[in-house]
């Protein structure tokens, strides 16, 4: 991936964290995030990462609370506990665009789209 589109999805990905802990998100940017972290997860298993698998599992459940609260209240807004989990997750996708081949974001983006259209809860194995 060239440096500056990396540079620009960072940069949404900075800005959408940023809305969603203001409270001021919505559906989209959500997305975004959950998006990233599943990317990050199909990067790290592809050898881009050493972040333990309960991070990302952290994020997921923290992306569906709050779709949940959202749907109740309104309010589109990541609860403060989570907001370190993804500023460090967010970190790690910044480091795998800047190393990982453009092959293997490709990959990466092919197995969200395979999850996506398939019946699985979440791609994301954490073992115990």
């Amino acid at each position: 991936m060239d440096r500056a589109s990396a540079n620009e999805q960072s940069m949404r990905l900075h800005l959408a964290l940023v809305a969603c802990r203001e409270c001021c998100a919505n559906s989209h940017l959500i997305n975004e995030l959950m998006r990233a972290v599943y990317l990050a997860y199909f990067l790290q298993r592809a050898g881009y990462g050493r972040h333990p698998a309960a991070h990302f599992k952290i994020a997921e459940c923290a992306v569906e609370m709050t779709l949940a609260h959202a749907h109740e209240t309104g309010e589109w807004r990541l609860t403060p506990d989570v907001v370190g989990d993804f500023e460090q997750l967010i970190a790690l996708y910044d480091a795998q665009l800047a190393r990982a081949p453009l092959h293997a974001v490709h990959h990466a983006e092919e197995q969200l789209r395979e999850f996506l259209a398939g019946t699985e809860r979440s791609p994301i194995v954490v073992k115990e």
